[in-house]
């Protein structure tokens, strides 16, 4: 039986950026991002749907820019010169995190602000790729449904890697524990496989106007991915 998508807050959204535990959390996320192999898949589905050197990538819930870094690690040598903006509530970016970055001759900007407030104040077509990991899950479909909207104003590219929702990866959840991971991390990981995504359920939300492929699966035990790319017609290319 399919297991029915349920909300609830995530300790980590409400206790303060510098709380110790907090700190704790954000460095479990690394491990629990490296046990899934996020930024390999991440890295792989951008340049399957990016078939040109991107100039401007917006990320979603970027927390502390570390994720996007080791997708730029795996990048750099094939997208020179990238621009990132990194889109959090909280700015936590640290300098040593821009400075690897500039190593790698990408740039790097950050925005704290409300997700809705910065989409919609954003020139349509002022982004190649808008990316998200582990961010959509946070939201009702009713909510993803306008987040799509905005995004697919912005950027010709969406791509995002969120937890699946299944019976396995709701067991993985519960054993988080065997990585070192804290109370809230423990916490969070059961909720966001219960707010998770599977089948075709983010294909649904977004704009339905037929001129964008959509393509949305499963990816290795614990990871739902979903890409929107806009389609060329003959005489428009994208933006």
């Amino acid at each position: 039986m399919a297991l029915l998508r349920t909300m609830e807050p995530e300790w980590l959204d409400e206790i303060p950026a510098d709380d110790f535990r907090a700190i704790r959390s954000r460095r479990d996320l690394k491990r629990i991002n490296a046990f899934m192999l996020q930024t390999a898949i991440l890295a792989r589905l951008l340049t399957r749907h990016q078939t040109t050197p991107p100039r401007r990538i917006i990320e979603l819930g970027s927390g502390d820019g570390t994720f996007m870094l080791g997708v730029a690690r795996r990048l750099a040598s094939v997208w020179p010169e990238v621009h990132v903006v990194f889109l959090d509530r909280q700015n936590i970016v640290s300098d040593e995190t821009r400075e690897n970055f500039r190593a790698l001759n990408w740039q790097t900007e950050s925005v704290s602000a409300d997700v809705f407030d910065f989409l919609s104040a954003q020139k349509p077509g002022s982004a190649d790729i808008v990316t998200a990991n582990l961010f959509l899950h946070h939201f009702s479909e009713q909510a993803l449904s306008r987040l799509f909207a905005f995004a697919a104003q912005l950027a010709p590219l969406f791509v995002a890697c969120e937890p699946r929702r299944s019976s396995s990866a709701l067991i993985a959840s519960h054993m988080v524990i065997a990585l070192g991971c804290n109370d809230v991390s423990r916490h969070d990981a059961v909720v966001s496989v219960r707010a998770g995504f599977s089948g075709q359920e983010l294909s649904k939300l977004w704009p339905q106007d037929r001129g964008w492929n959509l393509q949305e699966q499963p990816a290795l035990p614990f990871t739902h991915c979903f890409a929107a790319r806009r389609i060329e017609r003959a005489g428009h290319a994208d933006v």
